[in-house]
């Protein structure tokens, strides 16, 4: 975990900012002393966002399993994703 006071972020932003893009984790700031915000490089962010996405979509999808509503074979639902993905490109 990577600590920095923001009178450090203030002093040092570049050092700080090329550490959030080398580690791509988050940076916690603190003013005295106490945790304040988080600092993270817009990469890291998406990527995090987008696992979030993901597995709120994978805890939908197993509710929906458990509670028993129908479901498709893998290999329909995989044509369907191909054909999503040519008509994306196509376009």
């Amino acid at each position: 975990m990577h600590i920095r006071s923001s009178a450090n972020l203030k002093e040092n932003y570049k050092q700080i900012s090329e550490l959030a893009h080398q580690k791509a984790e988050p940076i916690y700031i603190t003013d005295n002393g106490e945790e304040d915000l988080v600092l993270m490089s817009v990469d890291a962010f998406e990527k995090r966002k987008a696992i979030i996405e993901l597995k709120e979509k994978l805890l939908i999808a197993e509710d929906q399993r458990l509670s028993g509503e129908p479901s498709i074979p893998l290999h329909i639902a995989k044509n369907r994703i191909k054909e999503k993905i040519d008509e994306k490109l196509q376009s």
